[in-house]
């Protein structure tokens, strides 16, 4: 069997050609489009995996450009789908969420205009929610057990704090509800 060099795709000063420049924009377009399938991400998520898998910048710069040209790339509407769905979903607080879209690689500018919905008393709403849901299946002890209440009131704070809320709302909110689940138990 006789082996023939493949053509070269370089031009003749030994740069890459267009022909292998379109080649690798169509294989990373084809990337795109398939992670872009799986769920909505950013831009810098796209460019992340493009540079793991050995994408030069030049390509991956045109091919997310021509992306977000169509509308498949867009940090701003990321930003408020997610905020709204790990609300809804997960119960996160404004810090998580923040954090989270931080390190999917969000602007600051875009991550403040996604939250700006979310007032202190939305936020208390759903930690008040949360603690309701979860005090429902805790088992509180005897009113005068002191260590059985403090138990579940870590419990729960430490719920609310992996979630993003700060500690003192969280506290305020688990002290409330904690009060008002054994007042709900005695009646």
């Amino acid at each position: 069997m006789t082996l023939f060099p493949l053509p070269s795709t370089s031009d003749s000063d030994g740069t890459p050609g267009t022909d292998e420049f379109a080649t690798r924009a169509e294989q990373a377009r084809a990337l795109c489009l398939r992670l872009l399938t799986v769920r909505a991400r950013t831009r810098a998520e796209l460019e992340a995996q493009l540079t793991k898998r050995g994408y030069p910048d030049d390509v991956s710069a045109e091919v997310l450009d021509r992306l977000a040209q169509v509308g498949l790339v867009d940090d701003e509407d990321f930003a408020e789908q997610w905020v709204r769905s790990r609300r809804i979903n997960a119960g996160k607080g404004k810090r998580a969420l923040a954090s989270e879209l931080r390190n999917k690689g969000v602007d600051s500018e875009v991550i403040d205009a996604a939250l700006a919905d979310i007032d202190a008393g939305a936020e208390r709403t759903r930690a008040e929610q949360l603690v309701r849901d979860k005090l429902r299946r805790e088992k509180l002890g005897d009113p005068g057990d002191r260590d059985a209440e403090n138990k579940v009131m870590r419990r729960l704070v430490g719920m609310l704090a992996r979630r993003g809320y700060h500690q003192s709302m969280a506290l305020d909110v688990v002290t409330t509800e904690l009060a008002n689940e054994r007042e709900r138990r005695t009646v």
